[in-house]
């Protein structure tokens, strides 16, 4: 028994052994926590789909940065930044809703990329990868990049809380009272592209969406007060992103999938909680049982 325990065990910590797996691990677990705390932001004004779109033109931005030889991040962050402001832009100056917006740009830009890597042949870093994520591309200067972003994003959500908070509920008010709501738009956005930006090893662009959506919705499941939110979101993407990592090689399976997997079952655990919760709230449901 104890020697089942023990190989068992030695079993679940052989990974460790390899530094490509420590680095994955800390860049999946931040990023996991990383996307939960945007990712409330984003939840709550119901632009899910824009988490999307942005990750499809950062890769737009990720093949054309490769292809010309410009360093990767800033050209793909450049490109992300200027398509979050182009929806913007469309959004308050035509008769086109967000959503419509976001379609029409991020969609044209990933087409934009899939078109390059054809005419000019697969840039020199692998485009699979930024698709659907490869942890064997994790280095130890991904882990201080992402550690970088993760800090100055807590720092400005900690600065502009109220402000943040404001244009979230109720942007309309909030500009009439004084709050800059272009600008608070435009910092949420490039947060936003950031994030992506430096998860995209990870993740891949594919799915990364689900990793700003999934820990967010978990949370709203169990609780209404915005500022456990944020906890509860952030600590939910970054469990998904621990215990998905290492599912991920001891499953075999890209590490993308099974983190948004992972996040998944917990939706359905927190959905299952939460309904549960509310029937014992019910009138008449306690005498029932």
């Amino acid at each position: 028994m104890m020697a089942l325990i023990a190989g068992t065990i030695d079993e679940i910590l052989r990974p460790y052994e390899f530094e490509f797996f420590r680095n994955g691990l800390v860049v999946a677990t931040i990023a996991g926590a990383l996307c939960g705390l945007i990712g409330c932001y984003v939840v709550l004004r119901s632009m899910s789909y824009i988490g999307h779109g942005l990750s499809h033109s950062i890769f737009g931005g990720f093949a054309a940065a490769s292809l010309i030889g410009v360093n990767v991040f800033l050209g793909a962050g450049a490109w992300g930044l200027v398509t979050a402001l182009m929806i913007g832009g469309i959004t308050r100056r035509r008769p086109v809703g967000s959503d419509a917006a976001i379609g029409v740009v991020t969609t044209a830009s990933f087409a934009l990329g899939l078109a390059l890597i054809q005419v000019f042949g697969s840039p020199s870093q692998n485009a699979d990868a930024a698709l659907f994520g490869n942890v064997l591309g994790v280095s130890r200067n991904d882990v201080y990049l992402i550690i970088a972003v993760t800090l100055a994003t807590v720092a400005t959500i900690v600065v502009a809380y109220r402000k943040l908070l404001f244009v979230t509920f109720d942007p309309e008010v909030a500009e009439v009272t004084g709050v800059r709501v272009a600008v608070t738009d435009g910092v949420l956005m490039v947060l936003l592209a950031a994030s992506i930006l430096v998860t995209m090893n990870v993740m891949g662009v594919t799915l990364i969406a689900a990793a700003l959506v999934v820990p967010a919705v978990v949370a709203r499941l169990l609780t209404p007060s915005f500022s456990r939110m944020l906890i509860i979101a952030t600590a939910v993407g970054a469990v998904t992103g621990m215990v998905g990592m290492n599912l991920s090689y001891h499953l075999d399976i890209a590490s993308g999938p099974t983190i948004v997997l992972t996040g998944a079952a917990l939706f359905l655990v927190a959905f299952v909680a939460s309904g549960a919760r509310r029937r014992a709230r019910l009138p008449g449901v306690r005498r029932a049982f």
